[in-house]
């Protein structure tokens, strides 16, 4: 892993985010996660019944570092909305109880 490929999957996210309202970088799929801080935020993406992409940093380790680099947050999930990074699972756990969750998703 060299920092031009990362500096490349750098401009795939920034690509990523700008392409997709909802997007999450997780690990596993949607339909198969592979985390249970994963599980969680799927759980609450899907109750609030929003549609949203997911990229598996578990397929690319590239990816899996170039992500926290580009966040500079160190952990997996990690949500953006509307091009803005929204956090990790207990953030997004505490946006949802609160009713923010759903603001921010319109």
């Amino acid at each position: 892993m060299t920092s031009s490929n990362i500096a490349q999957e750098k401009d795939r996210i920034k690509a990523d985010i700008a392409a997709h309202k909802v997007i999450l970088y997780m690990k596993g799929s949607k339909s198969m996660p592979m985390c249970g801080f994963s599980g969680q935020v799927v759980h609450l993406l899907n109750g609030l019944n929003v549609p949203y992409e997911t990229r598996n940093v578990l397929e690319n380790e590239t990816l899996r570092q170039a992500i926290k680099e580009f966040s500079d947050w160190p952990t997996i999930p990690q949500l953006y909305i509307n091009g803005e990074f929204i956090g990790g699972c207990d953030i997004i756990t505490e946006l949802h109880q609160t009713g923010e969750l759903q603001r921010l998703l319109g």
